[in-house]
């Protein structure tokens, strides 16, 4: 009897572990690959460490992978040194189908018009046009045929145990202790975020449908807010209200820089 196609998911953070107990809820092999191991471990999920820069150990730890999910990340302030051989390596070490999870940076300003796939990468930050150039190398060996990748984008996201982003420790995390939201950015603008358990899922369900191949598809997100419409919400289940810090332009920059 043939075994079980094995699904191997690098990265161990909030959405590689959300990806990998999604998978493994669905009742398929599991493999979870990082250089440290995880604070919590997805029961009945195999977990092996490997340093995804190095070409020979990232092959090692995909061995035997019918599906192979990309869901590294690395210090933004170092995107354009770190990144490129991580993105280099994990999608060389699948058999099949490598699921890349995306943002929105490459894409550069959309002059407050809604993001679609279709959109340039005509990304203006030294950050944006590191991710764009990767993605452009990616999506060109898929065309080529050196590749199959179906590529998922989603939004800035939030969920259980995400503390680093927009929606983190700062702003969820404050507002849970009675503190003022510390929000980069205006809180004003309409904006879409993801749902980590929502990500696990567009990310399953692109790497087992051959009609994502060679694809980019926006991850379905919720319904698009305001940031302060989103935080009223918090109020409800937390208090009578949530009082936002705006952190300025300064920080918005330094972060996409």
């Amino acid at each position: 009897m043939a075994e079980d196609p094995l699904h191997v998911v690098f990265g161990s953070g909030q959405v590689g572990l959300a990806l990998a107990a999604r998978l493994a809820g669905a009742s398929t092999s599991v493999r979870t690959v990082s250089r440290h191991r995880p604070a919590a471990l997805v029961d009945g999920v195999d977990w092996r460490v490997a340093d995804a820069t190095d070409p020979d150990a990232t092959a090692d730890a995909a061995k035997g992978a019918s599906v192979v999910y990309q869901c590294l990340n690395a210090p933004g302030t170092k995107w354009p040194e770190l990144f490129p051989p991580l993105q280099q390596n994990v999608p060389s070490a699948a058999e099949d189908t490598d699921t890349l999870l995306a943002n929105l940076y490459g894409y550069g300003p959309a002059g407050g018009k809604p993001m679609t796939e279709d959109l340039p990468l005509a990304a203006t930050t030294k950050k944006g046009r590191a991710w764009a150039a990767m993605t452009a190398k990616l999506l060109a060996a898929a065309k080529d045929g050196r590749a199959r990748v179906a590529i998922g984008r989603a939004s800035d996201f939030f969920g259980a145990g995400v503390t680093e982003p927009t929606l983190g420790a700062r702003v969820f995390g404050n507002a849970v202790a009675a503190k003022r939201a510390e929000f980069i950015g205006n809180p004003n603008l309409p904006h879409t975020y993801s749902y980590v358990p929502d990500i696990a899922v567009g990310l399953a369900t692109l790497a087992t449908d051959e009609r994502a191949v060679g694809q980019v598809c926006h991850l379905p997100g919720p319904e698009m807010v305001t940031t302060r419409a989103l935080l009223e919400l918090v109020a409800v289940e937390v208090g009578p209200s949530v009082e936002v810090r705006n952190v300025g332009n300064v920080a918005l920059r330094a972060r996409h820089a």
